[in-house]
């Protein structure tokens, strides 16, 4: 059964729909997590159809969140579904999508156990089918769609910064549109609001930290001086602050800088050891960043000032002791990391309230873990095909894909949420 419905915003829907709820209704069954929803996806006809029903059905069967039925074993549907005959093959919810004389997408979701309509309405797609901008909104509706299903919108609608080759690359979260946004640059870390990128560039001369928009190309420098090498930058939720680790003779520090420009305020004093790799609390009031200060790597969390030191992974890992890389999980309960296990690595979390670890991974060595914004989903980098590529992991089942191929992939991060262009 289909669960969580927002009936917010509801249009008209076609002839062959039940009745639509009124806007503001709340629909809701009892929503199970770590069960499945079935879904199937009908064929959308017209120029574009067939990639707008695969995209659907491959963005929800991505989510994790639902098993798609292939339309293979489907009766057809001319007019209202026979919910019977769908129930018969194990179908919970039925997509069904109309491609409008003007270029939007109708979108209908039919509740079989119920037989009506849970939800419908009409989403704009720009002219050009499978453009950039195109693929985008048909990724909107799947996110909307399953928000109207599960309570929370998808993530289909993201995009991934990577490095590769020296460059700073995006890809979106299908794998599809791999393009590189930055002449050199590595590390990306995301604006928010996904308006543009903040990155450093190890260029031997002044090694700066700089931000590209990525709607217009424009570059600038956020950070830089001559011999101090600026690393690992990250950016406050608000978008006002920017942390990074400066490196020198006398070691490696956080340091924190308004955006806009100002004077870099030191946050750890490491005496010769490093820290680096910071990452914000969704609040924005905490940091938490890797440091060697005990004589080998290790993840700690501190205040925003360097106060209230912690170290967080306190817990043995073996006698090979190397834990880097964190990532803050969007929700605020986790914290990804690498750690050096059975002499390779692989990707961590530990829960902030209890302490409890789990490993995610186990094929081949896992680096840099970013979190997506359902605080579900982690890309990482790993060796298990041989050439370092970026992967993604569903922190609840396990279950793996690989987004990049070709040339080496690494340091990934994951967008928010974003609208279409």
């Amino acid at each position: 059964m289909l669960a969580g419905l927002s009936a917010g915003g509801v249009l008209a829907p076609t002839s062959a729909c039940a009745q639509v709820p009124a806007p503001g209704v709340s629909l809701s069954t009892r929503y199970v997590a770590g069960q499945k929803t079935s879904l199937i996806v009908l064929p959308v006809a017209g120029a574009g159809g067939d990639s707008v029903a695969t995209m659907l059905s491959r963005d929800f069967d991505y989510s994790d969140r639902f098993t798609v039925v292939s339309t293979s074993s489907a009766p057809a549907v001319n007019g209202p579904p026979n919910y019977a005959l769908f129930a018969k093959i194990g179908v919970d919810g039925i997509v069904q999508s109309v491609l409008l004389p003007s270029g939007w997408l109708r979108v209908a979701l039919h509740d079989v156990q119920k037989r009506t309509v849970l939800n419908s309405k009409d989403f704009p797609l720009p002219s050009t089918p499978l453009a950039p901008s195109w693929r985008q909104a048909v990724h909107g509706v799947s996110d909307a769609v399953e928000e109207w299903i599960t309570g929370q919108r998808g993530i289909a609608q993201t995009r991934i910064a990577f490095t590769r080759g020296g460059r700073v690359w995006t890809v979106d979260s299908d794998r599809a549109n791999v393009t590189p946004v930055t002449p050199s640059g590595m590390s990306p870390q995301w604006l928010p609001g996904g308006r543009g990128l903040l990155y450093s560039v190890l260029d031997g001369v002044r090694n700066p930290i700089m931000t590209t928009d990525l709607g217009t190309g424009a570059l600038r420098t956020v950070v830089s001086a001559s011999g101090i090498e600026h690393s690992s930058p990250a950016v406050a939720p608000d978008g006002r602050t920017v942390v990074f680790a400066r490196g020198s003779e006398s070691g490696t520090d956080l340091y924190a800088l308004p955006i806009d420009g100002g004077v870099a305020r030191r946050i750890t004093v490491g005496r010769g050891r490093a820290s680096a790799q910071p990452t914000f609390s969704p609040d924005g009031q905490r940091l938490a960043f890797m440091s060697d200060r005990s004589g080998h790597p290790e993840v700690y969390i501190s205040d925003l000032d360097g106060t209230n030191l912690e170290l967080l992974t306190a817990a043995s890992f073996g006698d090979r002791d190397y834990r880097a890389g964190p990532d803050w999980s969007p929700d605020g309960r986790l914290v990804a990391f690498q750690s050096r296990n059975g002499g390779t690595f692989q990707i961590m979390t530990i829960n902030l309230r209890d302490q409890a670890v789990r490993q995610v991974t186990n094929d081949g060595r896992n680096d840099d873990p970013s979190w997506a914004p359902d605080s579900r989903h982690i890309v990482f980098s790993s060796t298990r095909g041989g050439t370092r590529q970026l992967w993604i992991v569903d922190v609840e089942s396990g279950r793996s894909r690989q987004l990049t191929f070709g040339s080496e992939a690494r340091l990934s991060a994951w967008s928010p949420r974003l609208s279409s262009p």
